[in-house]
C-alpha cells in the first residue's frame, strides 16, 4: 500500500490543519453520543477524548496513529454504576477499568502476548460483543419514540412527532453509509444528527435556552474524586464495570491487528501490545480522573486512515488538539445538548445494531463452527445470560448480573469445557 503521508512525516501547514479537522469530525459524532446517553457532559468527552489520544500516542512512541473516542462497551455499565451510587461510582469503576489494563499490560509484558490471545477466543468475544448491541436495544428505541411529559427524567409518553424524528436520522445515516463515496460514507453518525437535528428545527421539538445562556467559552465541567464524589470503592461496582475490561481489551486488539494491516506493521509486535493495552488504559484513567467516559481507539479514524492512505501520528495529534480547543466553545457544546433524544435515539438503532452484528461478524471471519457443540454451547449460554439480565446475588449489596455475568461464564466455560478433536 503506497504511503501518501507516512507515519512519522508532517504536511504542510494547511493541509495539516485540514486533515486533522477531518479526523476530529470523524469521531465527534460517536463521542459525544456516548456522554449524552449516559447523562455525562459533551464537552469533558470531548476534551478527554483528545486528551487521552495524546497520552496513548506518547505511550506507544509515536508509531501508532490512533485516535481514541468514548467507549460504547461502557453505556450499560456506566448507567447501572450512576443509578446504583451515583456518577461518581461509574468514574471509580472505569479508573479500576485502567488498573485493569496496566496490570494485564505489565504481565504481557514480561510474558508475551500468545497467552493472552487464547484466554479470549472469538467464541467468547464475539457473543459477548453481540451481548452489548442487543442488550442496549431498548434503550435506543425508547428514546426514539417516547418522551418525558413530566420532566422526571422517565420517558413515559409515545410521540410519532418524536419518532418521526427518530426515523428521519436513521434513513439519514444509512443513506450516507450505502449510497455516498469517500470521507463522506465514514461520517454516517454525525450525517444523520445533523439532518435529524434540521429536521427536528421544523417540526418544532428543538429547545434553544441553554445556548441562549451559555457562554461563549466556559470550562468544561469537570467531576474530581473527593471534590464533587466521595471516593467510594464497593465490590458491587467492581463487578459492574470491571469485566467489560475483557471486552474493551478483546475490541482494542482487533483494531490494532487492522491497523495494523492498514500502515504494513505488526503493532502487536512493536511497538508491543503492552504499550498499546497501557496507552489505551491511562487515557481511559485520566479521563474518568476529571469525569469523562472510558475510552478505546476508533474504528471511524481507522476508516479515514485507510480511505486517505495519511498515516501521519502528527495528523492525530493535531486532531486530538482541535478537540481540547473545541471542548472549551461553551455555546457549541450547549448546542449540542440541544439535540433532541429522539435524534440520538434514531442514531443509536444503528448504532447498536452495528455493535451487535460486529459480534457476530466475528464469529463468521473467525470460522466458528456451530456444528461443534462446545461452541454453541458457550456461544448460547453467553447470549441468554447477557441479554436476558442473569443475576448471580451474592448479598443485598453485592451482586452480578447482565453483560459482567455473561462476560465472566464465557471465559469460564472457554477454560473448563474439554475441547473436541477439531480444536485440539
Amino acid at each position: 500500500m503506497s504511503q501518501v503521508i507516512g507515519i512519522h512525516e508532517r504536511p504542510e501547514k494547511l493541509k495539516w490543519i485540514i486533515l486533522s479537522l477531518q479526523h476530529m469530525f470523524a469521531m465527534f459524532g460517536a463521542t459525544i453520543l456516548v456522554p449524552k446517553l449516559v447523562g455525562l457532559s459533551p464537552a469533558i468527552a470531548l476534551l478527554t477524548s483528545g486528551i487521552a489520544t495524546i497520552i496513548f500516542i506518547l505511550v506507544t512512541r509515536f508509531q501508532v496513529p490512533a485516535y481514541l473516542g468514548s467507549s460504547f462497551a461502557f453505556i450499560a455499565p456506566i448507567t447501572m454504576a450512576t443509578h446504583s451510587g451515583g456518577v461518581g461510582s461509574a468514574m471509580i469503576g472505569a479508573m479500576f477499568v485502567s488498573l485493569v489494563y496496566a496490570i494485564i499490560a505489565l504481565v504481557i509484558w514480561k510474558t508475551g502476548h500468545k497467552w493472552f490471545m487464547k484466554i479470549l477466543p472469538p467464541v467468547v468475544v464475539g457473543p459477548v460483543i453481540m451481548v452489548i448491541g442487543l442488550a442496549l436495544a431498548p434503550v435506543a428505541v425508547d428514546m426514539a419514540m417516547n418522551i418525558d411529559t413530566d420532566g422526571d427524567g422517565i420517558r413515559d409518553a409515545y410521540s410519532m412527532l418524536h419518532f418521526s424524528a427518530a426515523l428521519v436520522t436513521l434513513a439519514t445515516a444509512i443513506i450516507v453509509q450505502l449510497l455516498f463515496r469517500g470521507l463522506l460514507a465514514l461520517m454516517p453518525i454525525i450525517s444523520g444528527i445533523i439532518v435529524g437535528y434540521l429536521y427536528s428545527l421544523a417540526i418544532g421539538i428543538v429547545d434553544f435556552t441553554a445556548v441562549r445562556e451559555a457562554s461563549f467559552l466556559q470550562i468544561p465541567e469537570m467531576l474530581i474524586p473527593g471534590i464533587d464524589y466521595p471516593f467510594v470503592i464497593t465490590i458491587q461496582l467492581l463487578a459492574i464495570m470491571v469485566p467489560i475490561s475483557i471486552v474493551t481489551i478483546s475490541e482494542h486488539i482487533g483494531h490494532q491487528l487492522v491497523l495494523g494491516k492498514i500502515v504494513n506493521r505488526n503493532y502487536i509486535e512493536n511497538p508491543g501490545l503492552h504499550r498499546s493495552l497501557l496507552g489505551d488504559g491511562l487515557g481511559t484513567f485520566f479521563s474518568a480522573l476529571i469525569g469523562g467516559p472510558p475510552k478505546t481507539t476508533y474504528g471511524e479514524n481507522i476508516g479515514v486512515l485507510a480511505l486517505t492512505k495519511v498515516f501521519s501520528v502528527a495528523v492525530i495529534m493535531l486532531a486530538a488538539v482541535f478537540a481540547i480547543v473545541f471542548s472549551f466553545f461553551g455555546q457549541l457544546m450547549a448546542l449540542i445538548d440541544t439535540i433532541p433524544a429522539a435524534v440520538l435515539g434514531g442514531i443509536s438503532i444503528l448504532l447498536f445494531g452495528i455493535i451487535a452484528s460486529s459480534g457476530l461478524r466475528m464469529l463468521v471471519e473467525s470460522q466458528i463452527d456451530f456444528g461443534d457443540s462446545r461452541n454453541l454451547i458457550i456461544s448460547s449460554i453467553i447470549l441468554i445470560i447477557g441479554i436476558g439480565g442473569a443475576m448471580v446475588k451474592f448479598s443485598e449489596t453485592f451482586h452480578i448480573e447482565g453483560m459482567a455475568l455473561a462476560s465472566i461464564v464465557g471465559v469460564l466455560l472457554n477454560l473448563i469445557l474439554p475441547k473436541t478433536k477439531s480444536q485440539t
